[in-house]
C-alpha cells in the first residue's frame, strides 16, 4: 500500500451547503469526502483515498504516484473574447515566447498568489 500522507489534497469550506470542508486528491478526480471540521474532512478524506487506491489496484488499473497530477493530461481548451486572445498574441510576441509558455505562466503565476 502506498504512503498516503504524501499524496496532495485541497480543503474547501462547504458555504453553499451549511457548516463543514471538502476534501478532494489533485491525483484522483474520482476521490473526495468531507467533514464537519478540518480533520474529521482529512480523516474521512484518507479514508476514501484508501479505497480508492484499493479499488483501482484490485481492477489492475495504475495508482498515480503522489504529486503526478494523475488522470489530468494537462491540457484544457477556454474560448476567450477576441479582444484578451488579441492581447495575449501581442504579449507573447513582445516577450519571445510561444502563447501557451505564457499562458501557463501567467496561470502558475496566479495559482501561487492564491495560496
Amino acid at each position: 500500500m502506498k504512503n498516503l500522507s504524501k499524496y496532495p489534497f485541497e480543503i474547501r469550506a462547504l458555504k453553499e451547503e451549511g457548516d463543514g470542508y471538502m476534501i478532494s486528491f489533485t491525483d484522483f478526480s474520482e476521490c473526495i469526502s468531507d467533514g464537519e471540521t478540518i480533520a474529521e474532512a482529512i480523516e474521512n478524506g484518507m479514508d476514501a483515498l484508501q479505497e480508492t487506491i484499493a479499488a483501482l489496484e484490485s481492477l489492475n488499473m495504475p495508482v498515480p504516484e503522489p504529486g503526478s497530477g494523475g488522470t489530468h493530461s494537462g491540457k484544457f481548451i477556454q474560448r476567450v473574447p477576441k479582444t484578451i486572445h488579441s492581447r495575449l498574441v501581442m504579449r507573447a510576441k513582445q516577450e519571445g515566447v510561444s502563447m501557451n509558455s505564457l499562458v501557463t505562466s501567467m496561470l502558475a503565476e496566479s495559482l501561487g498568489k492564491r495560496e
